[in-house]
Formats: structure tokens, sequence, C-alpha cells
């Protein structure tokens, strides 16, 4: 019987959740020409300045050298002074040391340099602290011998370079940080005050500042000749750049200027610079050669994207976990499909929802209790509809069918009790079992109406990630809110201040998980 998901409140990780799969940047490219050597200090010198157990590693690797010579340092310096690239200006690595060929010195440098390159490397922060469940494997390259080996080679800067992602996404929320950063307008721009919503043709005294705001952030020109004109009246024009912010923050494109859009408007650069800057951090936890087969799902921005060796070949929605049910970051893969399945109804949905439900609900429902719990039998009306992704992890998390598909119409899709529903999960399940060569038995357990599972040859791995920011198909950067409010913690690890996430506030609407 298919179990329901019930998120665990106690802190877990899977095995191998910090076990690192990212190995290929211990090696530091080659240099050409001669690499200037470091001065010589005393190794007992060196041994009373290295007191953490990172740099006495370090130092004890290359039998208590010294470590820097005055290019490796140039390097070094210049590395820091653009760490800005990947989010990263508010954070204090410490000092890179006075140019000297002191001790203090020169361990003050390798102590800077591991520092920052654990953040390029793996992030600065561990998730698994900010996550009651965190199960992806984040990478763990030795970064001791990485900088050792850079150092020898004379290639610090272009080791450093190569530690952080290297994919067209993290470019392009990198290129969104500096413009956002080093752009910024003028920062006193009111705070549009959220009273009434305003309707096209309506005329209102906050126009004139909601026009700013999305000339701002590019959603109007900043040419005058093609801004409206400026009569406190809500025009066709102002509705269509406000749509396409709506569009862009996964709100209902509908033009009405509401409070989730004012929430928007009132986010300065300040604040769209913290978000990419929180979302660099979220993918510099990620393994850089994730498998080239595999399922990502986007809980912030409730979409799911199916890649084939290494190409996009679906796209659909999805429904996941509400706030206080949120969708926990893990990795596990699916490996086989149920069809009609059945539902076990957790105890925390069982007592939350359907307490005082008698006799005759269950039965319209299809449920009954088997050994104290509540079973849904199969059929159309079953919470998880007809067809079941089973997937590996402890954490009875899973990808299904739903019974009310009218939901995948909502914008905010925040809905479940932490479990993912599908759009078209029959047709998503039939393309899986065609592609792994098991259609005739995945149709064979169709047909059979009842609980039936059908085994994938392939076990496809399934990401579930939170991503507030990222590339849309369109090459261009797109923002979500935070439905979950996960950004703020992130952000104050990585020393921006403090400010409030947009949040949506998504309705109960059923009893599925």
């Amino acid at each position: 019987m298919a179990q329901g998901c019930n998120i665990t409140t106690e802190k877990q990780s899977a095995s191998g959740s910090n076990a690192g799969t990212a190995t290929s940047n211990t090696v530091a490219p080659s240099a050409s020409g001669p690499v200037q050597p470091p001065p010589e200090i005393a190794r007992a010198d060196l041994q009373a300045a290295a007191t953490d157990p990172a740099t006495k590693a370090f130092y004890g690797k290359d039998g208590w050298q010294a470590a820097w010579s005055a290019d490796a340092t140039q390097a070094l310096v210049k590395a820091l002074a653009e760490r800005q690239r990947d989010g990263l200006d508010h954070v204090d690595f410490g000092s890179a040391g006075d140019q000297d060929s002191s001790a203090k010195s020169d361990v003050a440098r390798t102590r800077a340099a591991l520092a920052y390159a654990a953040a390029l490397a793996h992030g600065v922060i561990d998730p698994t602290t900010l996550h009651k469940v965190y199960t992806i494997p984040r990478p763990d390259p030795d970064l001791a011998a990485g900088l050792l080996g850079a150092l020898h080679a004379g290639t610090v800067g272009a080791w450093l370079d190569s530690l952080a992602p290297q994919d067209s996404d993290y470019k392009a929320l990198s290129a969104a940080y500096l413009g956002y950063r080093n752009g910024l307008p003028d920062k006193s721009a009111p705070v549009i005050p959220n009273t009434k919503a305003i309707h096209v043709g309506d005329h209102d005294p906050r126009i004139a500042n909601i026009t700013m705001q999305l000339i701002s952030n590019g959603y109007l020109p900043a040419d005058p000749s093609g801004v409206p004109a400026d009569t406190g009246t809500y025009t066709p024009p102002l509705a269509n750049a406000v749509k396409q912010l709506q569009l862009d923050y996964g709100l209902k494109a509908d033009g009405t200027i509401g409070g989730d859009v004012l929430d928007v408007l009132n986010q300065g650069p300040e604040d769209k610079a913290r978000a990419l800057g929180v979302e660099m951090e979220r993918r510099r936890w990620l393994s850089r050669t994730p498998p080239a087969t595999r399922i990502d799902v986007n809980t912030a921005a409730a979409t799911l994207t199916y890649y084939r060796d290494g190409k996009i070949v679906d796209r659909r929605k999805v429904i996941v976990g509400k706030p206080g049910k949120e969708t926990p970051p893990l990795r596990a893969p699916i490996y086989r499909l149920v069809a009609n399945p059945t539902w076990t109804v957790p105890k925390s949905i069982q007592h939350a929802s359907l307490g005082g439900k008698g006799a005759a609900y269950l039965k319209a429902h299809g449920m009954d209790y088997k050994g104290g719990f509540i079973v849904q039998q199969s059929g159309p009306k079953n919470a998880l509809g007809l067809v079941k992704f089973d997937m590996q992890d402890d954490q009875a998390i899973y990808l299904h069918d739903t019974s009310d598909h009218s939901l995948f119409g909502r914008v905010q899709r925040h809905l479940s009790h932490g479990c993912v529903r599908v759009d078209d999960a029959l047709g998503f399940a039939q393309a899986l079992a065609q592609q792994q060569g098991i259609l005739p038995q995945w149709q064979q357990a169709r047909q059979a109406g009842k609980e039936s599972f059908v085994t994938l040859p392939q076990p496809i791995p399934v990401r579930l990630l939170y991503w507030n920011a990222f590339q849309d198909t369109d090459g261009k950067v797109a923002f979500r809110t935070d439905p979950y409010g996960w950004n703020p913690a992130i952000a104050k690890a990585l020393g921006f201040p403090a400010a409030r996430s947009v949040q949506p506030k998504p309705k109960d609407i059923d009893i599925g998980p």
C-alpha cells in the first residue's frame, strides 16, 4: 500500500549527503613561463603561525615550506577583490596578509585562500544546518591539494576561477548580480502604499511611483519618450508591463496591481542582488556534473524539467508542498511506476484533515480503515490519481498524479502536504515507460485496474531543488517569490543586510499528499 508524504520533523541526511562528487578541481591548470619561488621561512615559524587544523594540514603536505611568492600573493589579492562575481562581496575571508615574507603573512594568505576556495567549491554554509532534511550531495574536492598544485604551477587565479560552477545558468546569475549591484539607481525610491487594488482605467496617486519602479526594474524603457504620460491613470501599456512582472515572479498575470505586485515593486535592486547572491550560493552546493539523465523539480517555481542524455526533453507544471509542509531538498531515484495506487493516509493528515469525518465521507472517497490506518482504494478519486512514481528515500516523498487536475491552472501551486503532483502524470509515465522499453508491461499494469508495480530498468535520479532565480527559456534571468521563507537565513550567512522576502500565501485546498 502506498504511504503518504509524511515529512519527518527531525533533522536527517542520507548517507553521503556531504560526500562530494566533484573532484576535478584538485589539479591546477598548467602555467606558462617560470614560476616565482616563495621566500625562505623557518619551519618553526610556520608551525607557530599555523594554529588551525586546515592550515596545519596544508603546510604538512609540503614539508612545512613557505607557500606564497609575490606573484601568487598578487593573484590571490586580485581574486578576492573580484569575489563580487560570485555574490561573495559581503563575506570576509580574512586578510591576504601584509606584503612581507613573514610566517604570519604566509599563513594568513593560505587561510584566506582556503576559505575562499571552500566558498566557491561548495558554498559558504552547509545546507544541512538550514534544513531538517537535505540529502543532495555536495562537492568535496581536496582543496589543500588543489591550492598546493596551483601554487607550484603558478596558477592560483585560474584555479580559484575553476572552482565555482561553470554552466550557463550560473554565469547568467553572476552577470545579473553584477548588473543590479553595480548599476543601482537611487536608493531613496519611496515605498508604495499597499491599499486598494488598481485596475486598468483607475486613477490613483500611486501610479507615478509604480511607473518609476517599473522603469527601475526594467519593465518600461528609461527613455522618457517610451514611458506613458504621468497622468495618474493606470493605462494598458502600464498593465502590459505589470503582466510581464507577474509572469517573471510566478504571479497571476492579470495586470491588476494588488498586494503581491506591490510586494515585488517595493523590492529595490538591492533586493534583486540579494536574491541572486542567495541563488548562486545554492548552485555552489550542487555537483558540477549532475546525471545527464535526471528529473529536476524546482519547488520555488513549482515546475519539473526532465533531462535525457544532457538535453531537456520535457517541462511541465507540478504542485509541491505548502508552507509548513515544505517539499524538502533531496535527491533520490525513481525506481518503479505504480499503476492504480492505493493511498495509506499518514497519521498526521488523518488527525489534521480527517478528524471528525464520518463513515459516509470515507465511503464517498473510497476510504476505509485497515490496521488502524485509513486507506484510500485505487481509482480516479484517489488522492494519488492513477499513477505514482516511487522514489527510494526515507522521507515518504514521491511524485504522483492527482484526482484534481484543475489545480495545475493555478499560478501559486504550493498546495500539497510535501509530495510532488505532476501535470499529465499518465502521459509522463507512459513516456518514461516507452523510453525504457517497458511500455507493454506498463499498459498491462494500467489495465489491471488494481495496484500494480512496474520496475524501471534504469532508475532515474530526481533532485528536488529550491530556486528563486534562474535562467528561463529565453535566456533571461527570471525571479520567483520565496514561498518557504528560506532565503533570509542564507542571505544572512552571506553577509547581506536583512530584508523581508516576498512570500505568497496559498490557501489549503485538499487532504492529498
